[in-house]
């Protein structure tokens, strides 16, 4: 039986079976030792799958259009990365694909692999190793941070020429929020359990 110890007291007991929408409370002190979301499968599939309609519409359609004396330049969300790497800026340029592309491309393609078949009863192969590589990509998303590098190059520019917002950057903007209340209502401890394998907490 796993143990769990309660952040208030510093008690630990055996971890209790919780159903999804409980709580588990210390029998010492009264706190709270964790909650279970409810249809955590669900909900993080759907808002996942939702994210992986927005990432590739991102990927897909011009992220913003300049234009200036005439001339229309458009842009895309990986055009940045490969304009660095043009420059000779290769570290920044890999970072930059790192963290705004293959990061997030990475944690909803895993977490779709991992969710989608635990939701239709169908184990997946390497659904624990694809699960714990989530857990590593999951820092390296910084589409917040790149998002806001737009907008401040977006202000600077815009007295120098005319500036649309694309498709693109409106999707980006979504994906943000969408993948990160995905990420919300994921409760690790039921997909291991689903997944048939769930580590101890100190190993997490």
């Amino acid at each position: 039986m796993p143990l769990v110890g309660c952040h208030h007291c510093d008690s630990v007991c055996d971890e209790p079976r919780v159903p999804d929408g409980g709580s588990a409370i210390c029998v010492r002190c009264g706190g709270t030792l964790f909650r279970r979301q409810r249809q955590t499968v669900e909900y993080t599939l759907a808002l996942t799958c939702a994210a992986a309609i927005l990432y590739v519409v991102a990927n897909a359609y011009p992220f913003l259009a300049f234009e200036m004396q005439g001339q229309v330049t458009k842009t895309t969300l990986g055009s940045g990365a490969v304009a660095l790497w043009d420059q000779g800026r290769y570290a920044v340029a890999v970072l930059v694909f790192a963290t705004t592309i293959l990061a997030p491309a990475l944690q909803i393609g895993l977490l779709l692999y991992v969710l989608a078949p635990i939701h239709f009863h169908r184990p997946a192969p390497f659904a624990i190793e694809a699960f714990r590589f989530v857990e590593i990509c999951r820092p390296w998303s910084m589409m917040e941070v790149f998002l806001i590098g737009i907008f401040v190059a977006v202000v600077k520019l815009a007295d120098m020429a005319d500036i649309v917002p694309g498709l693109a950057l409106w999707a980006f903007g979504l994906l943000i929020p969408v993948l990160a209340a995905g990420t919300a209502f994921l409760d690790p401890e039921i997909v291991w359990r689903q997944i048939g394998n769930r580590p101890s907490r100190r190993e997490r």
